[in-house]
């Protein structure tokens, strides 16, 4: 995909899980390999690296934003785009992810306004993790970002990789790098070419002034 002049797409891809054999960490680097050999750059976060407490008011106001929190919105504010490779706990959303978001959020400009966002898990279950994406969705997408509709969720992700890091299942590995190829054409054409913006699906939060009737495709 062209992209000069003005450079290669850069996309953070967060690992939020803090176990350093995370079949989600091992997701997030592969969705990073698939990112860069389109041409973009990808840059690999897992979450462990933006240490911070728990979100305490009190703690923000005599201090400010932990140094883990500045850290991550540093990285937002860098990157054309995300992307979150998320565990699943208990059918929702883990609570350091959470968290993060959370001290993020208080950042103003808000890093996660018009963002966008692409969700993927891995669970030992065979819902793939599916459930907490529904969850991650929500205060995403009240902080304005504009998550892609196509979430991708792996199943029985213990024995889902091969030796060399791809998904065993042929099948799942097109269906992974396609939906990743499909969220770097639309980051491209919002980020690179305004004038060619295809809004086919509507993001929450956002005006264009346009009849509904119109927003299909423009």
């Amino acid at each position: 995909m062209p992209t000069e002049p003005h450079g290669p797409l850069r996309l953070l891809v967060i690992g939020a899980a803090l176990r350093q054999g995370s079949t989600n960490i091992r997701l997030a680097s592969l969705v990073a390999r698939l990112i860069n050999d389109t041409g973009a750059t990808a840059d690999l976060a897992p979450l462990h690296e933006f240490d911070m407490p728990l979100y305490n008011g009190d703690v923000e106001e005599a201090h400010g934003l932990p140094p883990g929190a500045v850290a991550l919105r540093d990285r937002l504010a860098a990157s054309d785009g995300f992307v979150i490779s998320s565990p699943e706990y208990n059918a929702s959303v883990p609570g350091v992810l959470k968290n993060a978001i959370d001290w993020v959020s208080r950042v103003r400009p808000q890093p996660f306004k018009t963002k966008h966002a692409l969700l993927v898990s891995a669970s030992p279950s065979m819902a793939g993790g599916n459930r907490g994406l529904w969850v991650l969705r929500v205060p995403l997408e009240h902080l304005g970002t504009r998550v892609y509709p196509d979430m991708f969720s792996l199943p029985k992700a213990y024995e889902a990789f091969a030796e060399n890091g791809d998904l065993a299942d042929p099948g799942l590995q097109k269906r992974l790098s396609d939906t990743v190829s499909g969220f770097l054409s639309l980051v491209e054409a919002d980020s690179r070419y305004g004038c060619l913006r295809r809004r086919w699906y509507e993001f929450l939060g956002e005006c264009t002034g346009a009849p509904i009737t119109q927003r299909a495709e423009d």
